[in-house]
């Protein structure tokens, strides 16, 4: 890997001001061009666009199903803590 940048440099005067130069031109076309998109992106957006391919068929709507089974989970949580709260169950603090 050594060689690689002795051959590149071979026979170049080194000047640090010119590399320094050109590290910050290139980082600031990047930035500009990351800023560019995100201008892009977000206008087309904010305007009703799509970014990439479009959708060729609508998402399937969810099964009333699997929402009654979350639900289910929710009342069987809030039934066990009832369950501390009434007094059913009693909770010992093992720091205490």
């Amino acid at each position: 890997m050594k060689s690689f940048f002795n051959r590149l440099y071979l026979g170049v005067r080194k000047d640090p001001s010119r590399d320094w130069m050109a590290l910050l031109t290139l980082a600031t076309l990047a930035f500009v061009c990351v800023v560019v998109w995100n201008v892009w992106a977000f206008d087309t957006v904010a305007n009703g666009g799509t970014i990439g391919a479009k959708a060729t068929s609508t998402p399937q709507t969810f099964n009333r199903s699997t929402i009654d089974a979350i639900h289910g989970v929710f009342e069987k949580r809030s039934a066990e803590e009832a369950k501390y709260v009434t007094g059913v169950y009693r909770f010992t603090d093992p720091s205490q």
